[in-house]
């Protein structure tokens, strides 16, 4: 056979060309088989229920080819997208990406429903087939969305938001693989720009391991502990100590701090070099929400922090407050919590998008008491 031979063995539950015997046969296989317990199953169920789906919602008064055409390259246009991180979970998979094992979406990409129902529609209008035309595609995608869940589609609501102006975001954690691929992911999706901290080295390997490709001067790559950040942690060792020396910080333990990239990071914010930090990875919640208040600290009318948490419901989002930080809040510092949520809230113009679902605040009062 040529090089690079494709084999499509598809019978059930055994391919007419056994996958291993194949695979140690050439070195250069391109294969697909109907199993999902090896690469590139070939499944109905990535096209047959979407394919109905966008011929029903215009009303197509039959399926013809264009429709199924513009299926498949719906389906091998997704192939080539960066995988959400949940079917990498789904499967096992520490980076499913696109190659000799990966030529087909996975049956449980969450994506097939928009990406394949919304090409078969509009195949459907352009072909001449469709009876009721969808003039609003946006509409039709949130509507897709909406078939999968309120998670999802609330999802995408704040992902489209923060795609108009992406913030620069620090990743504090960033030499471990987990925070890495959240990198990854907001960065291709264009969500964020991402500053990565921790060790370059480690840093550098993790993006070859999992093939984090990027453009010059979009994702910066910083350790706080080199010497080429020193005069950077001068910087801020000085303006960390001069806002703190009142509290008994000494120069000295200002310089040692900036060693840890959650004190740096937050100086970074504070000094307009990022825009928002992200931590709490493999570290405890009351070491992350320190370095936080010391530096970047409350809103004038702010007496005490507290904790909120976002719920993604199918009746619409569920805010949570205070989950860690305050243990028996009065009354007074339930109001100004609740009132700092609805700020939150704000924050993610979800009254402003969204005014037809419900916003729900729960603020939670816990105790605890001495055992006896």
């Amino acid at each position: 056979m040529a090089p690079n031979p494709i084999i499509f063995a598809l019978a059930n539950p055994t391919p007419e060309i056994d996958y291993h015997l194949a695979m140690s046969t050439r070195s250069d296989i391109l294969m697909a088989t109907g199993r999902s317990d090896f690469p590139n199953q070939v499944n109905n169920v990535l096209g047959f229920p979407y394919i109905f789906r966008g011929a029903l919602d215009v009303r197509a008064t039959t399926i013809n080819e264009e429709m199924k055409m513009a299926a498949v390259y719906a389906l091998a246009d997704l192939a080539k997208q960066a995988v959400p991180e949940q079917v990498n979970i789904t499967y096992g998979e520490k980076h499913i990406a696109f190659g000799r094992d990966y030529i087909i979406p996975k049956p449980f990409d969450s994506r097939l429903l928009e990406v394949v129902a919304l090409a078969v529609a509009k195949a459907a209008i352009e072909s001449g087939v469709a009876k009721e035309p969808i003039q609003d595609w946006e509409r039709y995608r949130e509507q897709l969305a909406e078939r999968l869940g309120g998670g999802s589609k609330w999802m995408k609501k704040i992902t489209n938001q923060a795609k108009e102006n992406p913030k620069r975001v620090v990743f504090a954690e960033a030499d471990h693989l987990d925070v890495l691929k959240a990198a990854q992911i907001a960065y291709e999706e264009g969500i964020c720009k991402p500053i990565l901290l921790g060790r370059k080295d480690i840093i550098h390997e993790l993006m070859n391991e999992i093939s984090f490709e990027i453009i010059a001067g979009d994702v910066m790559v910083l350790d706080p502990k080199s010497d080429e950040r020193k005069q950077k942690r001068e910087e801020y060792a000085n303006d960390y100590w001069i806002k703190r020396q009142r509290k008994g910080v000494k120069l000295s333990d200002a310089m040692t701090l900036m060693l840890e990239c959650n004190y740096f990071g937050a100086m970074m914010v504070v000094a307009g070099e990022a825009d928002a930090l992200i931590s709490g990875y493999n570290r405890s919640y009351a070491s992350v929400i320190k370095p936080m208040m010391e530096i970047i600290g409350k809103q004038a009318d702010v007496k005490r922090i507290s904790a909120t948490n976002l719920m993604l419901t199918p009746k619409g989002p569920l805010f949570l407050s205070d989950t860690a930080v305050n243990v028996d809040p009065n009354a007074e510092e339930l109001a100004s919590i609740t009132k700092m949520t609805a700020d939150t809230m704000s924050m993610f113009e979800l009254n402003r998008q969204l005014p037809y679902c419900p916003i729900q605040i729960l603020v939670l009062q816990i105790t605890y008491c001495q055992p006896k």
